[in-house]
């Protein structure tokens, strides 16, 4: 009897019944690179200007499983030509399992971005460099304050949609 807890088949399926957070896959869903004035652009003497956008799409795939989709573009121009543009959407399947939908939410803002961001880091910078332009490393970013952010922007367009309905048809 003792064997069988100190071995660990009893603790599994105790661990099982509790709530789970699991990375199913990691994947790219796509990825693009153009270098438009190359190379005409190797030339230029010109301080390049950045632009990084950056955004997150969530996916449920079944009752358990969300599908998250971390994307970036880079866009760096020399003067008014475009340098290159490096467009990467990297993906991950995740397993939620037993939690409240406020926690789901919440690792679906915050964790699973996190997982995520160093495989678009280093996409990003190896097609930035195989393109012919110096290494581009992406800075840490914090999906903690960015999720902050969209709850506080959630609230803000509820209380604004709950005051938009509130007030009396006619009165402008």
């Amino acid at each position: 009897m003792s064997d069988e807890t100190t071995n660990g088949a009893v603790a599994p399926a105790a661990e099982a019944a509790g709530p789970a957070f699991t990375v199913e896959k990691i994947y790219v869903k796509d990825v693009s690179f153009e270098a438009p004035g190359a190379p005409a652009v190797f030339a230029e003497n010109v301080q390049p200007e950045l632009q990084l956008n950056l955004n997150q799409r969530v996916q449920r795939l079944g009752e358990n499983a969300f599908e998250v989709v971390l994307g970036v573009t880079l866009t760096c121009k020399a003067g008014d030509k475009t340098a290159y543009v490096a467009e990467v959407q990297q993906a991950g399947i995740f397993g939620l399992i037993g939690l409240e939908p406020q926690a789901v939410d919440v690792l679906l803002g915050t964790q699973c971005p996190n997982i995520l961001f160093p495989y678009v880091r280093q996409l990003v910078s190896d097609l930035v460099q195989a393109g012919g332009f110096p290494p581009f490393f992406l800075q840490p970013i914090n999906f903690e304050a960015l999720y902050a952010e969209s709850l506080r922007q959630r609230a803000a367009q509820g209380s604004d949609a709950a005051l938009a309905n509130s007030e009396p048809a006619g009165n402008a």
